[in-house]
């Protein structure tokens, strides 16, 4: 088993997806992008990283992770030319693992929902007054749920201090996702976090011995949306 950071947005939820609740098994085809194009950027513990041959799919460029993971690789709509490494060839690439219920289709990756947090993302006026509105990067937060909702709600806040408008709107989810026959770095970071060795451990074994709940409360100490706080230097005598 590898446990997997996956993003549901709320829109693809709303428009044709299935709730779903903690425990439950699931199938989607997942999409990796590049976390600075999704809701302004400053993405942290919610980033994955994939390694493997890529291949191509009925025309969708795939790679069949190292451990078992199937995972569509996304084009950036803005760039001039698709700089995607080539079929045949092999890459290890960074990004935001995504639901995407659209468009061409390509095997799925299935598994066990082990922990659910609804997203809630800053959106700030491009100008103010303007009305139109941006997600401000990093600004957001995440709250811990049994089941994911099926409609997604937003609030008015308070302006800035330059003026603009801003809105606090519920995006989708961060799902933390458990496939069979994969493994990954989430997986390595419950597995010490458990204080299980590392180097004899094998896949799957950081979800044993551990209660759902726990499991769950584990993760979310995993998938944050606060940067750490940095340590305020000592001044020592003379300097």
């Amino acid at each position: 088993m590898g446990l997997w950071h996956v993003f549901y947005e709320g829109w693809q939820m709303e428009c044709c997806g299935t709730p779903f609740s903690v425990g439950d098994e699931v199938s989607w085809p997942l999409l990796l992008l590049d976390g600075d194009t999704v809701l302004g950027g400053g993405w942290r513990d919610q980033l994955t990283e994939v390694a493997g041959p890529v291949e191509d799919v009925g025309g969708v460029r795939m790679v069949r992770e190292e451990t078992g993971l199937p995972v569509a690789l996304g084009a950036d709509p803005d760039a001039e030319e698709d700089r995607r490494p080539q079929p045949g060839s092999r890459t290890r690439s960074v990004g935001l693992l995504s639901v995407e219920r659209h468009g061409a289709k390509w095997p799925e990756a299935g598994g066990r929902v082990r922990a659910v947090q609804v997203l809630t993302q800053t959106w700030a006026e491009t100008a103010p007054g303007s009305r139109s509105y941006e997600p401000v990067g990093g600004k957001r937060g995440l709250r811990a749920v049994e089941r994911c909702p099926r409609w997604f709600t937003e609030t008015e806040g308070e302006r800035a201090a330059d003026g603009r408008g801003r809105r606090s709107c519920e995006s989708g989810v961060v799902v933390t996702l458990d496939v069979p026959g994969t493994d990954s770095r989430l997986s390595h970071a419950v597995r010490e976090a458990r204080g299980i060795p590392g180097q004899d451990a094998e896949p799957g074994a950081e979800t044993r011995g551990i209660g759902a709940a726990d499991l769950a409360a584990l993760l979310e100490t995993l998938s944050t949306a606060t940067p750490p706080r940095r340590r305020a230097r000592r001044r020592h005598a003379g300097a």
